[in-house]
């Protein structure tokens, strides 16, 4: 494994390289690292070249210096693509990654190709809000505006904060002020227009038991893309492929070696 360091829009970026063969791009879930990756790279690695990297913000990457959108995260990994002089490569990407895949592939006019796209556990679908989280919604703005007023404010100045950090999720809670800013721009933003123009082969591979991004997203995507294919891992979770390793290396083989 040869680690590496690079410089893309300013930021100081971690990534690794292993293998020979294909070239295959891993994009990280929101919150993870190349290390989460690592038991699959090894795998991997065996019949393909594969790059995976720290997204910034996390590992070994520096941090952006300010909240980036999902078309920041778009041209940022389109930027680092052109970095390692790639014309053909293909796509696993997890989670956050899968969204920015989505959009990416979806929307815009690439100057390298893009052979096949794996999405595990893929963001990017947004679902209305049952009545009871709208009423928690309209509760926290009601409870933001208060603890917001100058005379209240003075009086509790680090309780509109606590508000804040108990009303997210554990990803916003441990996040810095910017990432906290990037992460509210991503969940809101629904990626479901863009799938039915990702014109390469996809496979969805995907926990039955995923309480992130449940299965119900995948049909969904399964549905849109043209050319997609799902595959459903019983007992498993938004870390499908740790928890069921060997069998999701073999699936993946199969797809990008054994189905040329």
């Amino acid at each position: 494994m040869i680690i590496i360091k690079t410089q893309i829009k300013n930021l100081n970026i971690n990534y690794i390289k292993q293998g020979e063969g294909k070239n295959v791009l891993i994009l990280p879930g929101w919150g993870t690292t190349i290390n989460t990756y690592l038991p699959l790279i090894n795998l991997l690695s065996s019949y393909s070249t594969v790059y995976c990297l720290d997204m910034p913000g996390f590992g070994e990457s520096d941090e952006p210096k300010e909240s980036w959108n999902l078309d920041n995260y778009i041209d940022f990994v389109i930027e680092f693509i052109h970095s390692l002089d790639l014309k053909e490569l293909d796509i696993i990407a997890h989670s956050n990654g899968g969204r920015i895949t989505i959009k990416m592939v979806g929307s815009k006019n690439l100057d390298f190709k893009i052979g096949k796209i794996i999405l595990m556990g893929s963001a990017g679908i947004v679902h209305p809000l049952p009545f009871y989280k709208k009423i928690r919604v309209k509760l926290f703005k009601i409870g933001k505006k208060i603890l917001g007023l100058k005379p209240v404010k003075a009086i509790f100045p680090d309780l509109l904060e606590k508000l804040k950090n108990n009303s997210g999720s554990a990803d916003y809670r441990n996040a810095s002020p910017i990432m906290k800013g990037a992460l509210v721009k991503l969940i809101h933003e629904d990626v479901r227009e863009y799938l039915k123009n990702i014109n390469v082969p996809t496979l969805l591979l995907w926990g039955e038991k995923d309480t992130e991004t449940p299965i119900e997203d995948a049909e969904i995507m399964e549905k849109l893309i043209p050319d997609a294919g799902l595959v459903k891992l019983d007992n498993c979770t938004h870390y499908a492929f740790l928890e069921n390793l060997n069998y999701v290396n073999k699936i993946i083989y199969t797809f990008l070696i054994g189905g040329n």
